[in-house]
């Protein structure tokens, strides 16, 4: 079932189905809630399954001003007051992942599944840094000899040729937000997580490297830790068996419970 509610200025769009214990899915950055579609419809046949779209993707609002990490979490707060969901199970995909984490940090909740998820700052290359500060020279240089208007357009162009995908595709607040919770750590307030933590990694995972997954294993108390070989960053759609046969164990305990 397609729902959507007002949480303060914004319109979060989700869906709901099925009927037992809540799970509530959080997608990664640049996805929508289709995204978990096959998960969804595995956990709906013993559980009552949120599938949000977070704000800036699918169907719901953009932020008005750049959000990070604390703003994103604190909607799923506010829509889990909503709609009366209490002790919920969360899943996260990549950026979702980072939301699960700061949510299970200081909210009650049954249990927490990471999946490729991100949450540890990641290392920069001397490529990385590159990138960066030879943008901010052609961005001056464009901006000086073409002018704002044919320099933007340059610029754009140029951004679209050397950026990451995520970063040329979004609108300027979208890409504001991703500059913003890509550079936050949050393995801070990993120790604070009190509930059982599955954590399902590719192990070919570049966007989200499994060291990630290990450093995440260490310092959330009960977390276990499963990775598949020749698998990267969406382990559940590369190898959809495995993460099921995986997700179901985990979760058996669970199943159609209210």
């Amino acid at each position: 079932m397609d729902k959507s509610i007002n949480i303060g200025s914004t319109r979060l769009f989700f869906t709901v189905e099925g009927e037992g214990l809540p799970v509530i899915l959080m997608h990664g950055w640049g996805c929508n809630h289709s995204t978990l579609t096959s998960i969804e419809q595995q956990l709906s046949r013993g559980f009552k399954v949120y599938n949000v779209d977070f704000p800036g993707f699918g169907s719901s609002d953009e932020p008005t001003s750049v959000w990070g990490v604390e703003e994103y979490t604190r909607l799923i707060e506010d829509f889990a007051r909503q709609e009366h969901i209490e002790n919920p199970i969360l899943l996260g995909h990549s950026f979702g992942g980072r939301v699960g984490i700061l949510f299970a940090s200081r909210n009650k909740v049954r249990k927490l599944i990471l999946v490729d998820a991100a949450g540890v700052k990641p290392r920069r290359s001397l490529r990385y840094y590159y990138k960066v500060y030879s943008y901010k020279a052609v961005k001056h240089v464009l901006l000086l000899f073409l002018g704002k208007q044919r320099g933007e357009a340059a610029l754009n162009r140029y951004r679209a040729k050397v950026g990451s995908s995520d970063y040329s595709s979004a609108s300027p607040m979208m890409r504001a937000i991703l500059s913003k919770v890509v550079n936050e750590d949050l393995k801070s307030v990993m120790p604070g997580i009190a509930c059982p933590t599955l954590l399902i990694w590719g192990a070919n995972d570049t966007a989200t490297p499994l060291s990630d997954a290990k450093t995440m294993e260490k310092l959330i108390p009960d977390a276990g830790l499963v990775s598949f070989d020749g698998v990267g960053h969406y382990s559940f759609l590369e190898n959809p068996f495995q993460f099921a046969a995986v997700l179901k164990s985990f979760l058996s305990n669970d199943m159609n419970k209210k």
